[in-house]
């Protein structure tokens, strides 16, 4: 068996774009309109199944080879079985979709409409080439059913013998399948943009548009302002207010009652991003983060941009200002982890080494040098 290192693979892939998420996302529509308005070429991997099954081997791809009789052999399957298959079938293709992805960008930009966890995106992208547009998991048969595109899945589950038994079975499957990586994904460093009631195709594209660097800024970055935060002013207020209500929820709770309770000593400290009087972002530098690591510090920490702002590099303004404030209490470095290579390395840091959280998860530890 041949194996690539990941370098190697996103060397190759250089010129791939990927959109992906959860089901119903919007990756499909979104991919197209993006390819319309810039001329490019969509490479969707559920269209290119029946292609790589065709060249496949049972011996080395089962699952993408498993033949049902009828829809009530398909979704008669427990949810563990049904999921299993999917994601043994992702897998298997994976390997297909990698080698045509390397052919065809090779001398042009391609879009992925795809299906990577934030895991996979690791291993084969950079986080500047990859959104992730995701949907909370939960009744998406009808969502799926409903679009055009998809009256061949609608046929198939309506001729099921209990239509309702097998829709729920679809629902619960692709609930139990998505559930992890929808909250693994909001939780990330990765850019990824939520679909709701209120979203619409032209702002959606124009985010994407914003990140991938397929279109020069509209927004004037001279009235973007970073200002450090002091205890008991309005703006120690707004930025309460801006963080009970941001869409971070792994942080959410514990930012809240730090900045609640102004549990900063000497020279820690937040910081706000602020558009227009209204705050946009924050990030802070700390004596800690999450990891029993005392002797290393100061910390950049709690980097958030609000989803609209993203895109304009505001993450980077926020760390350089930390920055030139720690360099002016005397620091000559700073520290800050992620879980992702590729992110931070952009903004002047360095890998580490690898360090252990309190929830014994392990982080990526990365510095940058400040000195003069």
């Amino acid at each position: 068996m041949m194996i690539f290192q990941d370098n190697v693979i996103k060397e190759y892939l250089k010129n791939v774009y990927f959109i992906t998420g959860t089901p119903c996302g919007g990756k499909t529509t979104i991919s197209r309109e993006l390819a319309r308005r810039h001329n490019l070429f969509v490479y969707d991997i559920d269209e290119q199944f029946p292609n790589h099954q065709k060249i496949s081997n049972p011996a080395f791809q089962p699952s993408m080879n498993k033949v049902f009789q009828d829809a009530d052999s398909f979704f008669g399957r427990t949810v563990e079985e049904y999921k299993k298959w999917l994601i043994d079938n992702t897998r298997e293709q994976l390997d297909f979709v990698l080698l045509d992805l390397i052919r065809l960008s090779q001398n042009r930009i391609v879009l992925c409409d795809c299906h990577l966890t934030a895991e996979e995106a690791e291993k084969i992208t950079e986080p500047s080439r990859i959104v992730f547009l995701i949907k909370e998991p939960s009744n998406l048969v009808e969502d799926y059913c409903n679009r055009p595109d998809h009256q061949g899945f609608n046929d198939f589950i309506n001729s099921a013998s209990d239509t309702a038994k097998a829709k729920a079975i679809c629902n619960a499957t692709l609930k139990s399948l998505n559930e992890k990586p929808y909250k693994d994904i909001k939780g990330s460093n990765y850019y990824w943009i939520e679909r709701t009631c209120n979203s619409t195709i032209r702002e959606t594209v124009e985010k994407v548009e914003r990140h991938f660097g397929f279109v020069t800024n509209s927004f004037n970055m001279d009235a973007l302002e970073i200002k450090k935060v002091d205890k008991d002013t309005d703006l120690a207020d707004k930025l309460i207010c801006f963080v009970e209500n941001f869409s971070w929820e792994d942080v959410k709770e514990h930012m809240s009652e730090v900045l609640r309770t102004w549990a900063f000593t000497d020279w820690e400290t937040p910081f706000a991003a602020m558009v227009n009087g209204h705050i946009v972002g924050m990030a802070s530098i700390m004596k800690t983060d999450y990891y029993p690591l005392p002797e290393i510090f100061p910390w950049v920490s709690s980097v958030f941009v609000t989803e609209e702002y993203r895109g304009y590099r505001i993450s980077e303004k926020l760390i350089d200002f930390a920055n030139a404030y720690a360099k002016e209490k005397g620091f000559d470095r700073t520290y800050i982890p992620s879980e992702h290579t590729g992110l931070y390395e952009k903004y002047g840091y360095r890998y580490l080494k690898d360090i252990v959280n309190y929830g014994n998860g392990r982080d990526r530890l990365y510095v940058r040098e400040i000195k003069s």
